[in-house]
């Protein structure tokens, strides 16, 4: 966490960008989106799926009194839950490099199963469960 302020991937907030709750609640609904479109559109099940795990996580560094700057962007998330939370948020980091895939991709027709989508969303799905447990129990940093 030191290493990650110091070299201005996190920074530190206060008040009310220091609740993690608003970031869960936005988490539910894009997981219960990227549901609903998992089997129609399933590249955008996957994105939303990651997009629901990440605002997730950021509800547990929101809650700490931190959150990601541009410079550390999304692979500072990663990096801050993985050191904190462990196994919990190990899939964490399955989605993010498939969303980069999805979103950067070298062939642009590549295809995507449902089931990969439902399976994200099912890794998402148990990242939001672990931050809920957790975040009652969190303080500042």
């Amino acid at each position: 966490m030191e290493r990650l302020l110091g070299q201005a991937w996190l920074q530190q907030v206060q008040g009310a960008e220091a609740r993690g709750e608003p970031w869960l609640d936005r988490a539910r609904k894009t997981i219960a989106a990227a549901a609903t479109i998992a089997e129609t559109d399933p590249a955008s099940g996957c994105t939303l799926a990651y997009d629901g795990a990440r605002f997730a996580c950021m509800a547990l560094l929101a809650h700490q009194g931190l959150r990601p700057t541009t410079r550390g962007g999304h692979l500072a998330v990663e990096e801050t839950v993985r050191a904190q939370f462990g196994e919990t948020f190990k899939p964490f980091r399955d989605l993010r490099l498939r969303r980069n895939e999805l979103e950067y991709p070298v062939y642009p027709d590549e295809s995507v199963a449902a089931s990969e989508a439902n399976d994200a969303v099912d890794a998402a799905s148990g990242i939001v469960h672990g931050a809920e447990m957790m975040l009652s129990h969190l303080g500042m940093f």
